[in-house]
């Protein structure tokens, strides 16, 4: 006991000493009923008091309910100075905290992925990192019990044991010396109750070998933990690792579930965009478009080269996955309704034109990405599921909530049921999905960028619409900003091209090639860092000339429309939002923070490669052919001059001017 007096003072000086500020905002707090959170980074708690901070780790069930009655008898020292404000009080119920990050315990003894969580971890101060997957109820329990024994009078408190599920255990003898009673009564005048939530999250499949299946553990939230975190959420959890019993069952052997019980929940939602990229590879990013100066559209190609660079040419589809990575800027209308940022991507093409390859190198670009095929996905899988956990239904997030923030690519998209297809609706256009299952009705974030692929039903026939060769709605349609038609013509000089490409994979690479030394620029990690980093840094604006280019083209569109009645599914309002939108990211890849004509004209392009019967650029409809040009400022030159002969602009803007920032 008198060990414990003493480490409790130590808490309370340290407290007292380096989180001054936190206890005087919780003396101050107006509601004394309230569960009041002190956060203690284990970095400072190491560097002042290493034997503390060791029993924190190694005995943290003892020494953090120890922590917690410090705070409450720090605020007691210094509550003399604030006696005479009003409503100030010292408060009962302070939660210390544990912030590991930057830390010694960031280590793989004690930050284990949650599949190697083993016995060995048990009772010391683990942390763990995944996915909210599914967020349970919050209720009350009890936080303890106070028993007066009958002959000696004595009381005493009993704590609710997790090991079987919050129970409160009646004591078989008095806790006296002097006493051997087994008869008590509860005193009921002293209740304490508290909040309590179960959330289950599960560790992330990019970490994970093929094949592996993603673990999970559940984590119990008390307190002020309870109603933070929400399904979809990428979390790190610092607490104790313990035990709970399943449930009995005759003739059933009875295990021990694993379970957490958190000390400090991090949410990484607002950091997950950010990738730690360093000031020198920055000024990299920089010098390179610095040397690119004079040939902007080299350098974006040079950038280009390095998406799936196993795949030969196929340029206008890597342009394409560049800019719906990178996406536009969101922004809120005059109603206050948000218009979405993501752009969405769909690839229609023919066996063997390397869609699949595209969709797992964009996931790899991505900082967080979930991979799915159409077959093996349901309505339930992709957006919500109802589940029953303990008589209590919950929801358990699936592969669209669970890539909020990243990139879902759906694979085999065509294999997908009709009524499947048709929940991502308002998960790709509104960015929510709204569940009303068992009771629940809530709405989730699903803020992601769909990848789809998919084979044309048969053989492609140019002349029907793309929604009678792939078989999907109209309206969903619409929802993709881009959708690329990849139609194997078994083009004679086109197999030689590229058979003369795979065999080259296998042979000694020449010297003097200087795609080669381009894409070699651009790594996988770097360009995964320059994606991110663009999307963070910059948030183009439109200028006049690019409004008037996206302007005059979506009226040219809406015309064609009303002559072909097969693209009028598409040529709607959403068009218009995916020009800007392509523009937008057009920029950003450009390394600048204005939408030019030249970005303008970029996101015609791309949106003239999916419209195959009006487009106003000739050969823009398969984009399997699409190869790297030698010199394409100067091919640019060209494009420009025919769509805005085409636009009837040519005479507002003379002079062609493309700028990098």
């Amino acid at each position: 006991m008198e060990d414990e007096s003493e480490r409790s003072k130590e808490m309370a000086g340290f407290l007292i000493e380096h989180h001054l500020d936190q206890l005087k905002s919780i003396i101050l707090s107006f509601d004394h009923r309230l569960h009041y959170p002190l956060y203690v980074d284990y970095a400072e708690l190491m560097d002042e008091n290493p034997p503390l901070a060791h029993l924190v780790f190694s005995q943290p069930a003892k020494y953090l309910a120890l922590f917690d009655e410090s705070a409450i008898w720090a605020q007691r020292v210094i509550f003399e100075d604030f006696q005479k404000v009003e409503n100030a009080s010292v408060k009962d119920f302070v939660h210390v905290r544990i912030n590991v990050s930057g830390s010694p315990l960031e280590c793989p003894e004690t930050f284990p992925g949650i599949g190697r969580v083993r016995v060995k971890h048990q009772g010391i101060l683990l942390t763990l990192e995944g996915t909210v997957i599914r967020s349970g109820a919050v209720k009350m329990i009890e936080g303890e019990k106070i028993f007066e024994c009958r002959v000696c009078k004595q009381r005493f408190k009993v704590y609710p044991e997790v090991e079987t599920r919050n129970s409160i255990p009646r004591p078989t003898f008095c806790p006296s010396q002097n006493c051997e009673s087994s008869r008590f009564q509860t005193v009921e005048d002293n209740k304490t109750c508290h909040d309590y939530q179960e959330i289950k999250i599960q560790e992330s499949t990019q970490v994970l070998g093929v094949g592996a299946i993603p673990r999970t553990i559940p984590i119990i939230l008390k307190n002020d933990l309870v109603d933070t975190v929400k399904a979809g959420d990428n979390v790190i959890v610092t607490g104790v690792l313990t035990a709970k019993w399943s449930s009995d069952v005759k003739d059933v052997r009875c295990d021990l579930d694993p379970v957490l019980i958190a000390n400090y929940v991090r949410r990484m939602n607002e950091l997950k965009s950010d990738i730690d990229i360093p000031d020198d590879v920055i000024a990299r990013f920089r010098q390179f478009w610095l040397d690119f100066r004079d040939t902007p559209l080299k350098g974006r190609n040079a950038v280009l080269r390095g998406i799936c660079p196993q795949v030969f040419g196929l340029f206008t589809v890597k342009l394409a996955v560049a800019l719906t990575l990178i996406g536009g800027v969101q922004h809120a209308d005059a109603s206050g309704t948000k218009v979405r940022g993501e752009s969405h991507l769909l690839l229609v093409g023919d066996p063997g034109t390397g869609k699949s390859q595209f969709l797992k190198f964009a996931a790899k670009l991505s900082k967080r990405s979930v991979i799915t095929t159409g077959l093996g996905s349901t309505s339930a899988g992709l957006t919500v599921t109802a589940v029953k956990d303990g008589g209590e239904w919950m929801l358990e997030a699936g592969a669209l909530v669970l890539a909020d923030g990243g990139l879902c690519c759906i694979d085999e998209f065509d294999s997908m049921r009709e009524h499947d297809r048709a929940t991502i609706h308002e998960a790709m256009e509104q960015q929510t999905i709204s569940v009303a299952k068992a009771g629940l009705v809530t709405t989730l974030s699903t803020k992601t960028i769909v990848f789809g692929a998919t084979n044309p039903k048969g053989q492609y026939d140019p002349d029907q619409s793309l929604s009678v060769n792939t078989t999907l709605s109209g309206p969903l349609l619409s929802r993709f900003d881009i959708v690329l038609v990849l139609i194997d013509t078994k083009n004679p000089q086109w197999d030689e091209v590229v058979s003369s490409h795979i065999l080259s994979e296998h042979t000694e690479p020449s010297k003097g090639d200087c795609d080669q030394n381009l894409s070699e620029i651009w790594p996988l990690n770097m360009l995964r860092r320059y994606i991110q980093f663009v999307k963070g840094y910059f948030r183009p604006v439109l200028t006049k000339e690019a409004e008037k280019v996206i302007s005059s083209y979506y009226q040219l569109q809406r015309r064609s429309a009303t002559q072909n009645a097969g693209f009028a599914s598409r040529t709607t309002i959403r068009m218009l939002e995916s020009l800007i939108r392509l523009a937008q990211a057009h920029a950003r890849l450009m390394f600048r923070n204005e939408v030019t004509r030249v970005d303008a004209i970029t996101a015609i392009l791309c949106v003239e490669s999916s419209m195959t019967t009006s487009a106003i650029v000739d050969n823009a409809g398969n984009a399997l052919h699409s190869n790297f040009t030698e010199n394409p400022d100067q091919e640019y030159a060209k494009q420009e001059k025919l769509i805005l002969e085409k636009l009837s602009c040519l005479d507002e803007f003379p002079h062609t001017n493309i700028v990098v920032g």
